[in-house]
C-alpha cells in the first residue's frame, strides 16, 4: 500500500488535506515522494530533500483505547531504528534522542513529524539514504556513509512493515514496553542535555529517563527533576 509520486510540496500536507476533505485513508497506506518542495520538520523548520532519500507519510486512525497519540513519535522512531540497525548491524552507531530523533554516528539523519487531523494522526518521516543536506545548526549524516545507499523503494517497504509491527505492539501492549525499548536504544542515563523549551527558555541537566507518558526527566544541578513535555534537546558535547 505504498503510493509513489514524482513531486509534491509535502506528503504529510497532502494526507492532512485528504483527511480534512473527508477521504478515508486506510492504515498501512504510505505516500512517498521522489521530491518534496516544502517538506516540514518540527517547530516550523523545513526538511531538505535530496535525490534517493526517503520522504513519506502514513496515517493512524486513533481510538479511545489507544495510548496517548503523541506517543506515536516513539513508535515511529523505533520503526526507523530497527530498519536501520538491521542494515548496518552496529547498535553503537544508531541512537535515539528525545523526543523523536534518530541519530546515526551521533548526527541527525532522520526527521519525524507527528500531526493531527480530527481523529487521525499523520506521521511524516524523512531519512537520509543517499545524501545528507547541509543544515546550518547541526551535523548530518547519511546511510550511504556505511555502504551502498539503500534502494529507496526497498527501504520504504521495510519501514512500512516495521511501522505496522510497532503500531500493533503499541496497541496490544501499551506504552510501557515501547518506552523500555526506546530507553535501551537511547543515550545513557546521566547524559548531559540542554533543552530549548517552546517558551525560549534553555535549561540544562542530566538525562534521568522518561515519565510513564513519555515526557523527559531532566535532573538539574541542585538535584531536583524537571519534567519536559516539549522542546528541542541537544546532547552536550555530542
Amino acid at each position: 500500500m505504498i503510493q509513489t509520486v514524482p513531486e509534491t510540496r509535502s506528503t504529510s500536507a497532502d494526507l492532512l488535506a485528504r483527511l480534512a476533505a473527508g477521504e478515508r485513508i486506510a492504515e498501512g497506506y504510505w505516500l512517498v515522494a521522489d521530491r518534496q518542495t516544502g517538506g516540514r520538520g518540527r517547530q516550523g523548520r523545513s526538511w531538505l530533500d535530496a535525490p534517493g532519500n526517503f520522504m513519506g507519510s502514513t496515517v493512524v486512525h486513533l481510538s479511545p483505547q489507544d495510548p496517548a497519540p503523541p506517543s506515536l513519535s516513539f513508535v515511529a522512531a523505533l520503526a526507523v531504528y530497527e530498519v536501520v540497525l538491521a542494515r548496518i548491524g552496529n547498535p553503537r552507531e544508531v541512537q535515539l534522542k528525545w523526543p523523536n530523533d534518530v541519530l546515526l554516528g551521533g548526527a541527525k539523519f532522520c526527521g519525524l513529524l507527528l500531526e493531527r487531523e480530527g481523529g487521525s494522526a499523520v506521521i511524516g518521516i524523512g531519512v537520509n539514504l543517499a545524501e545528507a543536506p547541509d543544515v546550518a545548526d547541526r551535523h548530518t549524516r547519511t546511510l550511504a556513509e556505511y555502504g551502498p545507499a539503500p534502494d529507496r523503494d526497498a527501504f520504504a517497504a521495510e519501514l512500512a512493515s516495521q511501522f505496522d509491527l510497532e503500531l500493533g505492539r503499541w496497541r496490544q501492549y501499551g506504552l510501557e514496553p515501547i518506552l523500555s525499548r526506546w530507553l535501551a536504544a537511547a543515550h545513557p542515563l546521566g547524559s548531559a542535555l540542554s533543552v530549548h523549551e517552546p517558551s525560549g527558555t534553555r535549561v540544562s541537566g542530566a538525562f534521568d529517563g522518561l515519565e510513564p507518558d513519555g515526557a523527559l526527566r531532566l535532573r538539574l544541578a541542585d538535584g531536583t527533576v524537571r519534567v519536559i513535555h516539549a522542546g528541542d534537546v541537544l546532547l552536550e558535547g555530542g
